[in-house]
This record gives structure tokens, sequence and C-alpha cells, in this order.
């Protein structure tokens, strides 16, 4: 007899999750209270990040502290009002960053990270979704010879030990790579493995018809109204009652108020981002997708336009856009690139669901049969999305995952 699934939550990673539990034979149905992709998926830098496999650490050093003290920059923003309830998260995500942390976080980080670029491959192409990607990696440029010769002897590092792949970039490099940006960089790294992704959005509603396209369904519905029911679940949809054996919560942000709901206590707190659009002035051509690494924001040449993407915003989740660091990122990707006009109403923002320790929650809920967490992947959401989605039906369905996933267990945060 089919056993029956619900997956709540309709970005990157539930959608795969759900893809990877209908070819196990699960008759999913995926839930969100908007179409697939509408939120924190949708609005990205759009890169399948390889070569990311250490996931983004508090800053340790005092002075640089300070000067984020100043609230003035474009990486990172906070509003002062709301920095004492986020004190507790705040300082765990500071000590779990130190080097000693940082580096055993890396090693159980790094097999999700691996793994990102064939799960995707499978994917894109299973729905056909081969025209929104670019396999030609990314650049990182830097304005100061010391930070780029601290990176370079990071990327060694990454290289030897987890097999990324990179090339340094001198400034005549980058002037040849990007013709129409400003040439006054000490050089830089382009990462060979990523992919790019030219419409983060379209390319969740390709895997979404995927899911579709064997047997799985999309209904709107209200997470709140899930709850035990029998020996599995039962939640409210637009269609009425609908009863399965597994649950999945892939909520992403929202993933914490869920989890409340039924006891549980994640400490998953938000790193929010903006997005505009612009066009390119004249016949200017923006070739790869670009971090300015020492101001804090990247340029991506998408479908949509060049997408300008910033830094974190330390905020509570349904807090008003305040999107400074959009404006002061414009205001200094102008003097790198001919950028012309915004191409978005307004700018678009979202919601990253970090956990203090940098790494997702994926794996059973400790105090309930039958139902699943996936979330908590912060900057790494579209880039984990198909691997924690594999892992995560594996579990489900009695196999054993490709990979070791104790490390993301939620019994470290709820034993």
């Amino acid at each position: 007899m089919t056993k029956n699934a619900i997956v709540l939550g309709a970005g990157i990673v539930g959608v795969s999750t759900a893809i990877h539990l209908q070819r196990r034979g699960r008759q999913v149905t995926l839930i969100d209270r908007k179409d697939p992709g509408n939120e924190t998926s949708f609005g990205n830098a759009g890169l399948i990040q390889r070569e990311g496999v250490a996931p983004y650490g508090f800053p340790q050093q005092l002075g640089l502290l300070l000067r984020y003290a100043l609230n003035n920059r474009i990486d990172a923003h906070y509003h002062l009002h709301t920095l004492p309830s986020q004190i507790a998260f705040l300082a765990r995500y500071w000590w779990n960053s130190n080097a000693r942390r940082h580096a055993i976080i890396t090693r159980a980080y790094a097999p999700l990270i691996e793994n990102s670029v064939v799960e995707h491959k499978d994917l894109i192409g299973a729905s056909q979704a081969e025209g929104l990607i670019r396999k030609d990696g990314w650049i990182k440029i830097f304005r100061t010879e010391a930070k780029r010769d601290q990176a370079l002897a990071e990327a060694a590092l990454w290289q030897n030990e987890f097999g990324v792949e990179y090339d340094s970039l001198t400034p005549a490099d980058i002037a040849r790579m990007e013709p129409d940006m400003t040439s006054d960089f000490a050089g830089g790294i382009r990462w060979r493995d990523p992919w790019s992704v030219l419409d983060p959005h379209a390319l969740t509603s390709a895997y979404r018809r995927y899911f579709e396209s064997l047997g799985g369904r999309f209904v709107t519905g209200d997470a709140a109204s899930l709850g035990p029911f029998g020996s599995g679940w039962k939640i409210m949809t637009a269609e009425g009652p609908l009863e399965a054996e597994d649950a999945v919560i892939a909520l992403g942000p929202w993933a914490a108020i869920a989890t409340r709901r039924l006891g549980y206590s994640f400490p998953l707190g938000v790193k929010r981002g903006y997005h505009m659009h612009y066009a390119a002035e004249g016949n200017a051509v923006l070739h790869n997708w670009t971090l300015d690494a020492e101001r804090g924001y990247l340029l991506a040449p998408m479908n949509r336009g060049i997408r300008l993407t910033t830094g974190a915003e330390f905020a509570t989740l349904d807090a008003p856009k305040t999107p400074v660091q959009l404006d002061r990122a414009e205001a200094v990707a102008r003097t790198i690139f001919p950028l012309g006009g915004r191409l978005d109403p307004e700018p678009w923002m979202g919601a990253r669901p970090c956990t203090p320790d940098m790494m997702p929650v994926i794996g059973k809920a400790p105090r309930h049969q039958g139902l699943w967490f996936a979330f908590g992947h912060a900057h790494h959401g579209l880039t984990l999305g198909p691997v924690t989605g594999r892992v995560l039906a594996e579990l489900i369905t009695g196999e054993t995952p490709f990979i070791d996933i104790a490390a993301y267990s939620p019994q470290r945060f709820n034993p």
C-alpha cells in the first residue's frame, strides 16, 4: 500500500525533498501558502556553491567587531532595538565561529557542499532546466593585496583538503574577463567548480513541474494546522483536510514557529538580505557573477537583469524593510560597473534561516513518529536543496543516507 507524505514549504529544499520522496514510491503532497519558490528561494545570488565548504562565521577580531558596531557597512547591518532578543543566538554563533570550532564544523559541513553540484545536475537534467544554468564558476575580486593573499592562502587549503578548484587572477585577468569593469583591483579568485543560475525562481518552478510529472501534487495550506492524527499527521489545505504517515517541515525561516507549536525549541535566527535588478548602460556587459569581496555585495548577470545582492541584516523576521545596505551597495557598484536604472518597483527582501552552529537541521524529530525536519541552510539553501532532499528521503524510506548526516541531527538542539 502506497504511503502518503506531506512536505511543508515549497522552496528549493521542500521541492527537492518532495521529488526524492516521490521517486521512492511515496505519494507526496507539497504544501505552502504561496506558489513554489516565492520566498527565500526567490532572492539569492544564484550560485550552486561547490566551493562553499566553510560556512559563514561570525567575526572574531575585536577591531572588525568595532567597525561593524558603527552599523554603516554593506555586508552587515542590524536593528539596534532588536539586539536584546538576538543576543543569545549571536553569542552562540560567535562562540561556534572561533578557529577551532569552525574547523570542526567545516569538516562536518563539507560532505553536503561536496555533493551539491552533482545532486543539482540530476534534477536539472530531469526537469530539462539546462537553459537556466551556467557552468563557468564565479569570481571574487579584491581591492588590497593583503586580502587577496589571505583569500588565496585559504583557497589553497580548501583545495588540498576538499578538492575545491580555483584560479588566481591578476588585475590584467580581471580586465580581460570584465572589460567594462574598472581595473583598479589587486587581483582575485575564480572558483571553477560552482554552477550559476540565471533565474533561481524559474529553477525551483522547473523542479516543481518535474515533481508533478512524477505524480506529486501541490496545494496551498496553512502550516499552523499541522498536528498528530492517529499514527500519522493531518493538515488543513485549500482542498480540505489531508492525512499522511509522514510530514516534513521545510519552512526555512518559519520553521522555528511551526516546530515550536509541536513542543520543539530551535535557536533559529535569520539573516535578511535584499536584491535589486539593473540594466547596464549603453553596450556594457557583465560576464561573470562577481563579488566585490571587501565591500560585501555581489553582481550577477541574470535573465531579469544584473542582480545586486547585499550581505546580512540582523533583524526580526517580520520587521519592515530597511534596504539601507542596498543603497550603499548600489553607490559603490556604480563606481566599478556602469549600472543603468533600477528594473524592479521596489527592493526584494528575504530571510535566510540560520542556526548558531552554521549547519542545517536535517533528520527525524526526536519526540514524534513520522515527523521530519529540513531547514536552517543559511546562505546555502539554493546550493543544498537537492542534496538535502535526497538524504532526508533516504532516511524516511529506510535507506542508509549516502553521506553521514549525524552532525545535522535535530537532537543536537532538542535531545
